[in-house]
């Protein structure tokens, strides 16, 4: 019966798919190294380690919507789910490297895609954990049936720059929103109602300017700070 181990040995952007897409190289290993694995139907769930790095002033501020203040961190931050993902293992002897394809999104509504979003470099710790069939011949028994037991996981640190590589290919200087539908006819009406040609200016139009102060009003601030 086989026995298969999983290793991630790296993560790479996908250029030319419909939807984002990483490929994830997973090596995997038959204990048995003269057993023939006919083929596997592997399916992953890949959660993200969110406890186990580190964070800078900047992107604590930008998690601010998934785990509030920082303070509030050793009660909040915890491991989330990111998606599941599939493929077909064709058959092997010994050990094999395969490509795990883990379709993304940059839609904001989602928190793993906050989550990516918000780091600025450094490392994503992930934990894959691997379930599925696989089919092998057994001596004169013919073709058998093994399912994958569910304590298969293989822990990988995947670059930021993997997925910041990856966003830039498929969405260039640009972001994914997601409005609903009654909220984008009413922006689409202030956009056409004052002529407004794109999206972007229509919506700078109503983002409040920052409040500069003027010399004088600096100047009555910081006198009104020093003490007399």
């Amino acid at each position: 019966m086989p026995e298969l181990n999983f290793e991630v040995i790296g993560a790479e952007a996908v250029a030319y798919s419909a939807t984002p897409l990483l490929a994830f190289k997973l090596r995997i290993t038959n204990a048995d190294p003269n057993e023939v694995v006919q083929s596997v139907a592997l399916r992953c769930q890949l959660q993200i380690e969110a406890t186990h790095r580190k964070y800078g002033a900047q992107e604590q501020e930008r998690l601010l919507d998934l785990f509030g203040e920082p303070e509030r961190w050793s009660r909040t931050l915890r491991a989330m789910l990111w998606t599941h993902a599939s493929t077909n293992v064709p058959q092997f002897q010994n050990s094999i490297v395969v490509d795990l394809p883990v379709a993304c999104t940059f839609d904001f509504n989602v928190a793993a895609a906050k989550y990516f979003a918000g780091l600025d470099d450094g490392e994503v710790p992930l934990n894959l954990m691997f379930s599925g069939t696989i089919f092998y011949d057994q001596d004169d028994h013919g073709l058998q049936i093994e399912q994958i037991p569910w304590d298969r996981e293989a822990k990988y640190r995947l670059p930021v720059r993997v997925w910041k590589e990856m966003i830039d290919i498929y969405y260039p200087n640009s972001a994914w929103l997601c409005l609903r539908r009654d909220v984008f006819e009413k922006l689409s009406q202030y956009k056409m109602a004052r002529g407004i040609p794109t999206w972007e200016e229509a919506i700078e139009s109503i983002i409040p300017a920052p409040e500069i102060k003027t010399a004088d009003e600096a100047e009555i601030t910081i006198e009104g700070n020093l003490p007399s």
